[in-house]
């Protein structure tokens, strides 16, 4: 085989210290150099200080979750090419694993060019991508208690819930605050929190609170909750305005993303944040879908093809996306991935739909980003034109096709032999 990195260096990451090989074979039998390194900051920088000494600009390192991450911190301005292994590239075989021989097979792997590299994004996006990470994780959070609130209304036989379509809203807000601060409440007092807008009818949600009367201790649980969600939505208000600063440069890739149906702009820098605005990093749309776990698997054996079923990856991106799809098939403003989800779900279910719809949104980003070009499948007209118009269109543009052939002054047997050859480029 031949030797893509002449001088690499594999390196075996654990938490508190480092291995690294450097493989040089730029002669005929190859020399090895090992040095153990701790991970703290100061010895990290001799590690590349170490590198630079030997002339070895290819360093190959295990993902080992966020371990690497320093390692890779310390090389990135300094090292030409860092690549960052997922663990099955770079498995050693069993009976020959211990942490010198891990850092050498690295190096062995590596410098043959067997290696996958996983997609580091650039610093801005690491840095964006730890708010939107993080917005994300306090947004479950919150959802979460947002229903323990309701729990604990029902557990005091208080049936809101049943009456309010969203119990957080202004009216059922108020509602609560008069049942958890007064327990001589009347109907009045009810009555008056309750908005002219509201669908429900005044008797529906007095017979909701109809004699309930809150322990002490459920007060308690219920304004703790209370609390922790009013804090929840200050520290995301706090991110928001983080992320909103960070993201200024990247406004028009934001904007072309929201051109897409179904998405919005939290939306948009979430999927920016995973991608990142380069996607040349992938090299095409297929690997760009395997990495977010949207493509079907292949796992076929003497002929056979068994499961199919997405991977775990793109933990983060893929709840973006099909989110993004589920807003998509129910916009009535633009009924193109709507039509095409009702078609899917007929024959695969709406499961596998949304996760193949969610890939179509995910190649089309792929695709607007390489080009500079605002969302416009090239199917979209055939989509949204009734089945009456496309018949007579292509009626029209067969008889044209067939009026140019006949202009040639063709006997009937060329005309046909003719029409046999060029058949794919007929419009029929």
């Amino acid at each position: 085989m031949e030797v893509i990195y002449p001088k690499a260096c594999g390196v075996d990451v654990h938490k508190s210290f480092i291995v690294a090989v450097i493989c040089d074979s730029t002669s005929i039998t190859p020399k090895y150099l090992r040095k153990r390194f701790s991970t703290f900051n100061n010895d990290l920088i001799r590690f590349k200080d170490w590198l630079i000494d030997n002339d070895c600009h290819n360093v190959c390192m295990e993902s080992t979750g966020k371990y690497y991450i320093p390692i890779y911190n310390a090389l990135e301005s300094y090292i030409s090419n860092v690549v960052v292994a997922n663990p099955k590239w770079v498995k050693a075989i069993k009976g020959e694993k211990d942490d010198n021989k891990d850092a050498k097979w690295i190096a062995d792997l590596f410098k043959m060019g067997l290696v996958r590299s996983s997609y580091i994004p650039s610093k801005d996006f690491r840095v964006l991508r730890e708010f939107t990470r993080y917005r994300y994780k306090l947004t479950n959070t919150k959802s979460s208690e947002k229903n323990r609130f309701t729990n604990a209304l029902t557990v005091g036989n208080c049936k809101l819930d049943m009456v309010f379509s969203d119990i957080f809203g202004k009216s059922s807000q108020s509602i609560i605050n008069i049942i958890m601060n007064n327990d001589n409440f009347s109907d009045e007092d009810i009555i008056n929190c309750i908005s002219k807008k509201c669908k429900s009818s005044d008797e529906d949600i007095l017979s909701s609170i109809d004699g309930i009367q809150f322990t002490y201790e459920q007060k308690l649980r219920i304004n703790i909750i209370k609390e922790h969600i009013d804090y929840l939505n200050n520290q995301i208000s706090k991110l928001n305005y983080i992320i909103d600063s960070l993201v200024t440069p990247y406004e028009s890739y934001i904007d072309l993303l929201c051109t897409i149906p179904g998405i919005d702009r939290n939306s948009a820098i979430g999927v920016l944040s995973e991608i990142s605005n380069d996607v040349s990093q992938f090299k095409s749309h297929y690997r760009l879908t395997s990495w977010a776990g949207l493509a079907p698997g292949c796992n076929e054996s003497a002929g056979n093809k068994k499961s199919v079923k997405i991977s775990r990856a793109g933990v983060y991106l893929k709840p973006y996306l099909v989110e993004i799809t589920h807003n998509a098939v129910k916009d009535k403003t633009n009924t193109y991935y709507a039509k095409k989800y009702e078609k899917l779900s007929k024959r695969r279910g709406k499961k596998r739909a949304i996760i193949a719809i969610a890939r179509k949104i995910l190649v089309a980003i792929y695709n607007m980003f390489e080009t500079g070009e605002v969302w416009n499948p090239v199917d979209l007209a055939s989509v949204e034109t009734p089945v009456e118009d496309r018949i007579k269109y292509t009626k029209n543009n067969f008889n044209q096709s067939l009026k140019q052939l006949l202009s040639l002054g063709l006997t009937l047997e060329e005309l046909i032999n003719l029409i046999n050859q060029n058949a794919n480029n007929l419009t029929i």
